[in-house]
């Protein structure tokens, strides 16, 4: 049975699936959040919808898919960096939505953490993933922090084998992350 463990008032807990998986990209907007541990959103699967310029791809979302798991960060962040980190996801723009979801962290334990889902999601895959549609590759560059912040948050070794997979568009994004990263393409 798993114990329900909810928000304080001064702090919230934050599920990362994509770029702010990774430690350098969070505490850019987010300085006070502390990486609790790893969790997994049950019945959904990650996906990437839309051309965004910063990144020179599609972003990263979350959308339904029964039996699948999103594997990701749990990340503890003082309530005063809200603002900043829903400006970051785009919410007063309407690009991404906040959205308070029951993850699962390492210990069994349910968690309800704010989790970023793309206002324009987009309609379940169907497609094998090497014929991934150019509207749903990530750049080069973002699958790159993606696995970044995979690795260094510990995710299972069977999803960052997922997560490799993922056809990318060959384009560099944000250069103020190309320089420090190391990873394999």
């Amino acid at each position: 049975m798993s114990a329900i463990i909810g928000m304080t008032t001064s702090t919230f807990n934050y599920f990362a699936f994509g770029s702010n998986l990774w430690s350098k990209r969070i505490l850019m907007e987010s300085p006070t959040a502390v990486r609790k541990g790893i969790g997994y959103l049950e019945d959904y699967k990650v996906d990437f919808f839309h051309y965004a310029a910063r990144w020179k791809g599609a972003p990263a979302t979350i959308i339904e898919a029964p039996g699948q798991r999103v594997w990701g960060a749990i990340w503890e962040i003082n309530s005063s960096n809200l603002p900043d980190l829903d400006r970051q996801e785009g919410v007063h723009n309407q690009v991404y939505k906040a959205l308070s979801l029951p993850i699962i962290d390492s210990k069994g334990d349910t968690l309800e953490c704010r989790v970023y889902q793309l206002v324009k999601n987009p309609p379940v895959p169907d497609f094998e993933e090497a014929h991934r549609p150019f509207e749903r590759q990530p750049s080069k560059t973002y699958m790159k922090i993606i696995l970044a912040g995979a690795k260094e948050s510990g995710l299972p070794e069977e999803y960052i084998g997922f997560l490799k997979t993922i056809k990318h568009n060959g384009h560099s994004g944000d250069p103020r992350f190309e320089m420090d990263l190391t990873i394999e393409d």
